[in-house]
C-alpha cells in the first residue's frame, strides 16, 4: 500500500499575520493612490514635489513617488511575512522609518522644496500612528508568541 503524505503547512505566527495584513494594506493604499476619484485632484499629481495637490481620500497628500513607496512597503511586508523573524524585522524597521518620516514632516515646511515626498499635516500624524503601531505589533506579537511557546 502506497500512501502519500502531503507536506504539512506550518501556521503563520501572529507577527507574520500582522506583517502580512500591514503589507496588504500598504499595497491597497498604493493602488488606491493611482485611482482618480479615490484620489482627489488627480490631474495635479506630480512625480515628487510639494506642488502635487492630489490627495488620497481627499485627506492625505500623495504623489507618484509617495504611491510607489506604499507599494514597495506592501511588497516588502508580504515578502518578509514568510518568516517570523522577517515579519518582526519588517514591523520594527518599517515602524522606525515611519517615525523618521513623521519627524521629517514636522521639521520641514510643507511648501518647502525639501518636501519632495510630499507630506501634509494629515500624513505627518498618520506616519506617527503607523510608526508606533508597527513597532508595537512587532514587539508585542513576538513577545506573546515566545511566551506561548514556552507553555
Amino acid at each position: 500500500m502506497n500512501t502519500r503524505t502531503s507536506p504539512t503547512r506550518t501556521a503563520r505566527t501572529p507577527v507574520q499575520q500582522a506583517a502580512m495584513l500591514v503589507g496588504a494594506v500598504f499595497l491597497l493604499v498604493g493602488i488606491l493612490g493611482f485611482i482618480p476619484g479615490i484620489t482627489t485632484d488627480y490631474d495635479t499629481m506630480e512625480f515628487a514635489s510639494h506642488d502635487s495637490r492630489a490627495e488620497l481620500l481627499g485627506i492625505f497628500q500623495v504623489s507618484i513617488l509617495h504611491n510607489l513607496v506604499h507599494l514597495a512597503f506592501g511588497v516588502a511586508g508580504l515578502a518578509l511575512s514568510r518568516s517570523a523573524s522577517g515579519a518582526r524585522t519588517y514591523l520594527l524597521a518599517g515602524g522606525a522609518i515611519y517615525l523618521v518620516l513623521w519627524l521629517y514632516g514636522l521639521l520641514i515646511g510643507h511648501d518647502s522644496d525639501a518636501n519632495f515626498v510630499p507630506l501634509n499635516t494629515a500624513d505627518d500624524w498618520l506616519h506617527f500612528v503607523l510608526g508606533i503601531g508597527m513597532i508595537a505589533l512587532g514587539v508585542l506579537l513576538t513577545r506573546r508568541g515566545a511566551t506561548s511557546r514556552r507553555m
